[in-house]
This record gives C-alpha cells, sequence and structure tokens, in this order.
C-alpha cells in the first residue's frame, strides 16, 4: 500500500510544476541502505551502558559518542536521539567535563517529553550540577544568518539565538555576514554565572567612488519622463500561476515527507511484531487487564503512523487541486479575456525525457 502511495506522490509531483514553463525533477531521498535506522545505534549504545555499569567512563564515553553519531546520521526521532544524548552528558559529567556534559544534557531536554522519568530527572539534577562549573551564554544575533565565531571557533549553522557553555575565563564572540561590518563582544566568565549578549551588523557603507555614480544615475532617472503604465488584465494571471505552481509544489513535498515517515513508522511496528511474537506476544496480549508496559509504545507509534499517514494524504490531494487549477489556467485564459489566439501560440503540451528526470512540457502564450 505504502509503495503505491509513493509512485502517486511521484506522479503527481511531476504535473504540478507546468505552470513554471519547465520540467521539474521530483527528488525522493534516497533510501536508506542496510539495517533500519534503529539498528544503527544499537551495538554502541549496548557497548557504552556494560562500559557505563561496568565503571569504564571513558570507554563509555567514546560509545556512547559514536551511538549519537550514528543516530543523528540516521532517520531517527527526536526521543531516541535525546535518550542518548542524555546518557551521554552524565557520563561525561562523571568525567569531570562539565561543558560538554552541559551541552549534551541540554540538548536532551529540549526533548524532555521523550524521556523516560528517571532518566529526564537524573538529566536535569546533572544539568544543574554542570551548569554550577561552566559559564552559560545566552547570545542573540541580528541578522539570524550571520556567522558566529567563539574564541575563533565556528558554531556552525546560523541561528538567532545560541545557548552557549564555556569554560570559566576570557572568550571572544564575533558576528560576521557580507555586506554588514563585523560586530565583536569580549567578556570574563565565571563559573555559575549567567551571560547575555546581543550582537547587532550594521550595514557596511557603499564604496565612496560609486556614490558619485549612484547620484548621476538618481538624477537622471528622476528626469526622465516616467512611460506610460502598461495595461494589464484585471486579474493578475501571472502572480496567481506561479504562487499555485509554488503551494501545489510545498504541498506535494510535504505529503512526501509525511508518508515516508508513515512508511518508517510502519516498517518498525512490523519488525517490533515480529520480534514480540517469537517471545510469545499475540495480538490479543495488549488487551489484557495486566498488558505489558510496551503496548502503550506501541499505540504511540500507531497513532503517530496514522496522524503522518492523514496529513501525506491531506497534503497530496491539496497539492493536486492547486496544480490541477494552476495548469488549467493556461487553457482557460482566452476564454476569461475574450482574446483570439496569437498565430502560432495556443497551448501545446509535449513529453520530455533524459536519463535522469522525464516529465511534460506545457507551453502557452499569454
Amino acid at each position: 500500500m505504502w509503495p503505491a502511495r509513493c509512485a502517486f506522490v511521484t506522479c503527481v509531483f511531476f504535473g504540478v510544476v507546468a505552470a513554471q514553463e519547465g520540467v521539474a525533477r521530483a527528488r525522493e531521498p534516497q533510501a536508506i541502505s542496510g539495517t533500519p535506522a534503529a539498528s544503527t545505534t544499537t551495538n554502541p549504545l549496548r557497548l557504552a551502558r556494560q562500559a557505563r555499569d561496568a565503571g569504564r567512563w571513558v570507554e563509555a564515553e567514546a560509545a556512547y559518542e559514536a551511538a549519537l553519531a550514528a543516530a543523528e546520521a540516521a532517520w531517527t526521532t527526536d526521543a531516541e536521539r535525546a535518550e542518548i544524548a542524555a546518557e551521554l552528558g552524565l557520563c561525561e559529567l562523571a568525567l569531570g567535563r562539565y561543558r560538554d556534559a552541559a551541552d549534551h544534557l541540554a540538548q536532551s531536554l529540549r526533548h524532555r517529553d521523550g524521556l523516560r522519568r528517571a532518566l529526564r530527572g537524573r538529566a536535569e539534577a546533572g544539568l544543574l550540577q554542570a551548569e554550577r562549573r561552566v559559564v552559560t551564554v545566552y547570545l542573540g544575533v541580528n541578522p539570524p544568518d550571520a556567522e558566529v565565531f567563539v574564541d575563533g571557533k565556528a558554531l556552525g549553522r546560523p541561528a538567532p539565538t545560541y545557548e552557549l557553555f564555556l569554560e570559566p575565563g576570557h572568550h571572544t564572540v564575533r558576528a560576521r555576514l557580507d555586506g554588514h561590518a563585523e560586530a565583536v563582544s569580549a567578556f570574563e566568565g565565571q563559573a555559575g554565572k549567567d551571560i547575555s549578549l546581543a550582537l547587532k551588523l550594521p550595514r557596511a557603507p557603499e564604496r565612496g567612488a560609486r556614490a558619485p555614480e549612484a547620484a548621476s544615475a538618481r538624477a537622471a532617472r528622476m528626469l526622465a519622463p516616467s512611460p506610460p503604465p502598461a495595461a494589464r488584465p484585471a486579474v493578475p494571471l501571472t502572480e496567481l500561476r506561479i504562487g499555485g505552481a509554488a503551494l501545489a509544489t510545498a504541498a506535494v513535498a510535504a505529503g512526501t515527507v509525511f508518508l515516508l515517515r508513515a512508511d518508517v513508522v510502519d516498517d518498525n511496528l512490523a519488525e517490533r511484531d515480529v520480534v514480540l511474537r517469537r517471545q510469545g506476544w499475540t495480538s490479543s496480549t495488549c488487551w489484557w487487564p495486566d498488558a505489558p508496559s510496551a503496548c502503550a509504545e506501541i499505540r504511540r507509534d500507531l497513532a503517530e503512523r496514522d496522524l503522518f499517514a492523514t496529513l501525506g494524504n491531506v497534503a497530496l490531494a491539496t497539492g493536486a487541486v492547486f496544480g490541477i487549477a494552476t495548469a488549467a489556467s493556461f487553457l482557460a485564459e482566452g476564454w476569461l479575456f475574450d482574446e483570439t489566439p496569437v498565430r502560432g501560440g495556443g497551448v501545446r503540451v509535449a513529453p520530455s525525457a533524459t536519463g535522469t528526470r522525464a516529465g511534460l512540457v506545457l507551453q502557452g502564450a499569454w
């Protein structure tokens, strides 16, 4: 059932982009090869917990880092990544690496609802303990797409706000963005103290050599007579077509993501069903008064799968409606405005195919 829906997604996606007078390629997410995403973290996570229980903290830290890297590279849930980050942070806290511990514990607590109650309590207590040994910096940057450096090290993907944990001492924060002046702030951090910073990058002035040319160009535009306004149709078809194509593309893309996520959850449920049946479970096990605790997690996964499937179908239907309406606007334009078709014009539909993509080209004059 799911592969049929994915095939329908691809067909609708090819037809939507006709209003843009080109061929768009439907990019399907690359399939994850090998075992499912969850199994990529099973082995390092098992080794990490064995080393933690044996008191081998350095070995446990390395295994937890490998498990977290595998979880971030694979298609895992926020709850799974949060659990690994929490256990890694507690391991780093035992080793006295307070800054790394604060980073990972704060990362896990951003998804605290996905953590088990006992682990959530330990993570919250551990974060409070780590924050007493580090400097907590709340940083805001404007414009938000500026690149930020702390002590010469880039923070990675730009964001409007940051929560940073630094070692006590002197630190320098810089923000850079093309077309703007650099913003710099230096401070002395104390353990257990919070610092709030705001970096605003002013727009860089234009070069002086280009100022006279810009002034003369503005004067020439002011002296030149303004052309008469071009006649426009009562209905802004071009804008409507562009908007319709954009909405259709976005809806189909969102539907694709929702259905793929539902497919992943369904595969995970099927694999779990096989494992549980080998352990003696039946279809009525979760209906017993003393049903195992795993039944609640299974119900949550079923609800998540159904929700993503419903959202995907609704998004696909919405994208199809916008795509059909946009394509139909080409055919109905002459009727709406009572215009005589241009000789040799009209609407032409031609197939187009290459080695990597296929679709239809819809051409018309308006």
